[in-house]
């Protein structure tokens, strides 16, 4: 039976881990399979929402919009762009989503890498010293936003049945620094900022080339769905409480 809605998740999203093996970056992010499956069904109208990355955008400037030129500098970014590339040749109808760094509560099938804040969280709570990036910047989207996002487009297709071609950056309304996060955290928690010990990004070598600023301009998100996004301190304290 032919889906009415497909919300592709799927990727290998550890920018090392692509680094490292291309070939198996490229057949996992770009939807190669799914569109060729949806593509055997007589009629071509379901509804695909497939989760793209800020990293498709090179990071020398602030606030990309989602015309702006995708110069992604790792393996990650660069299938990220060819799966963009592909569903906008291939398919008809759907929905992509440049996401940032998502953070919020564990899922109820806990996910087995570490998740941003939760991190944060447990070394600050330490009393650890912990370096933090002063120089890349994100807009770190919380996680039920990504959700209602998608809830949105789902009711917007399934009232109206009209095919969308439709490219959104999905941020948060804070362009931030590790080292701002990490004071947020320090902030709500009541944590000793002084344990935020920052360090350049490219003082640390993590095997693969990271964007500097990515940041994004999400007005377009906000007037098209006429949504108003998370703010990162309110999303630390919606997922702190799941925590304690």
């Amino acid at each position: 039976m032919q889906p009415d809605i497909v919300v592709n998740c799927a990727a290998l999203s550890i920018p090392r881990a692509c680094e490292t093996d291309p070939s198996l970056a490229m057949s996992v992010n770009v939807p190669f399979s799914l569109v060729k499956w949806l593509s055997s069904f007589t009629e071509s109208n379901t509804f695909l929402i497939h989760l793209s990355t800020d990293q498709v955008y090179e990071g020398k400037n602030s606030y990309y919009k989602e015309e702006n030129e995708t110069l992604p500098v790792n393996v990650y970014g660069k299938s990220k762009v060819a799966a963009e590339e592909y569903i906008s040749s291939n398919w008809s109808n759907f929905a992509i989503l440049r996401s940032s760094i998502i953070f919020g509560p564990q899922t109820i099938s806990p996910v087995p890498k570490s998740l941003p804040i939760q991190w944060m969280d447990s070394v600050l709570a330490k009393g650890q010293q912990t370096e933090f990036f002063h120089d890349e910047f994100r807009c770190p989207v919380y996680v039920k936003d990504v959700v209602n996002i998608i809830q949105i487009l789902t009711n917007r297709w399934i009232s109206d049945g009209k095919k969308m071609q439709l490219l959104l950056n999905v941020g948060g309304p804070d362009r931030l620094s590790r080292v701002q996060m990490a004071e947020a955290v320090a902030r709500v928690r009541g944590y000793d900022a002084s344990l935020i010990k920052q360090v350049s990004a490219s003082s640390i070598d993590r095997g693969v080339k990271s964007p500097a600023d990515i940041s994004m301009d999400i007005s377009k998100l906000i007037q098209t769905l006429n949504f108003i996004p998370t703010s990162f301190q309110d999303g630390i304290k919606l997922t702190i409480e799941t925590i304690t």
